[in-house]
């Protein structure tokens, strides 16, 4: 067992998840403020290009465009209007030649004073045409996640299950492999807030590990894998989990 496992269990491994329980303690605590949603109208959206935390990792920038793309055919398949980022992406652009960029790309901090100059000034630029009415930010986030024992080596996290995937010329896994440290898996972040920039929602949904194990090294390590959020599956799977329950998801894994 301390030698190479063989092929048969590699290809056991990155099979896809059968069987596994509907129900998944790990769905993120949604906030929703019901009662401003009851009295606000929310139909014409604008999805945010920037983030409303931090920056992403630099390797997850990539997949920003087509995580944004799900999210707004999302939205519009429920009956919502997305508006062009376009718009967005000229108003920050104006605001930042104002007040100045508040993220600062070499430490990823983010000047929240500035922040709020910038966006209150992109907010009163949209409510001048009565654009939209209300900003949805998707940020790209990445998390600790720890694959657990067993056959199956599932990792869970915000709503999610997912095996480890092998990456370099291996056939399978170290017997001695510790299951135990921790791997990266990303999620989605969604936050919406009103044109009275009042946040009324707020959720994650886990999309995919960011890391597979090294079938290189002897001892067992995870590296960054070389292809990042490719499969569609899994973002669709973690849009529907952020937005719930704004958009409600029948099969939603949080209910026992």
């Amino acid at each position: 067992m301390n030698r190479i496992l063989p092929a048969l269990f590699a290809l056991a491994l990155l099979s896809a998840c059968a069987a596994t329980p509907s129900y998944n303690a790990t769905v993120y605590p949604f906030e929703i403020n019901r009662e401003l949603l009851s009295s606000t109208e929310i139909k014409r959206v604008i999805i945010a290009t920037v983030n409303l935390g931090g920056p992403s990792r630099s390797y997850l920038e990539g997949s920003v465009e087509s995580v944004d793309q799900v999210v707004s055919e999302y939205l519009e398949d429920h009956s919502y209007e997305v508006v062009s980022q376009r718009r967005f992406q000229q108003e920050w652009k104006k605001a930042v030649r104002i007040y100045g960029n508040p993220m600062d790309p070499t430490t990823g901090r983010v000047n929240q004073k500035t922040f709020t100059l910038v966006l209150v000034s992109i907010r009163d630029a949209l409510l001048e045409n009565d654009e939209v009415d209300a900003i949805v930010f998707t940020d790209l986030i990445e998390k600790d996640i720890t694959f657990s024992g067993g056959l199956k080596h599932l990792a869970r996290w915000d709503g999610v299950s997912r095996k480890p995937s092998l990456q370099g010329p291996g056939e399978g896994v170290t017997g001695g492999f510790d299951w135990n440290q921790s791997a990266k898996g990303a999620s989605l972040w969604v936050n919406i807030y009103t044109m009275d920039l009042q946040r009324v929602f707020s959720s994650m949904g886990g999309l995919d590990t960011t890391q597979a194990i090294d079938t290189r090294s002897a001892s067992g390590a995870y590296v960054r894998r070389r292809n990042i959020l490719e499969n569609e599956n899994f973002i669709k799977e973690g849009v529907e989990l952020a937005f719930h329950p704004l958009i409600e998801l029948s099969n939603y894994p949080g209910n026992p």
